[in-house]
């Protein structure tokens, strides 16, 4: 395949991509004012159905101990959308899709909760 070819936003397992790298700082600047105790990039895994799982980007347990689940995402694929509304129906915890807002429009994170 030719590298012009491959599929954006394939990167190894424990990679994070330009994006989820910033929402990591903004994450570690949240733990640091003491808005999340902890959170962990790629460190849960939930079964939807048999031999279907989700992966959301980030872990989070905010201070009060509420766990949220954030999706990063520059764009969205079907699949992507389906499985975060799957598992947000199925398990008890905040699902957040986290999009970079465009610098033109002052910049930082569209939040959508599922």
């Amino acid at each position: 395949m030719k590298k012009g070819l491959q599929a954006l936003g394939r990167l190894k397992t424990g990679a994070m991509n330009k994006t989820e790298q910033a929402y990591a700082a903004t994450l570690e600047l949240r733990r640091h004012a003491g808005e999340v105790a902890w959170f962990k990039f790629e460190g849960i895994k939930l079964r939807l159905a048999d031999n279907t799982f989700y992966s959301p980007d980030f872990a989070v347990m905010l201070a009060d101990g509420q766990l949220e689940m954030h999706e990063v995402k520059g764009y969205w694929l079907d699949d992507a959308r389906a499985k975060i509304k799957i598992a947000a129906d199925l398990y008890p915890m905040r699902f957040i899709a986290i999009q970079a807002k465009p610098k033109k429009d002052g910049g930082g994170w569209a939040l959508e909760e599922f």
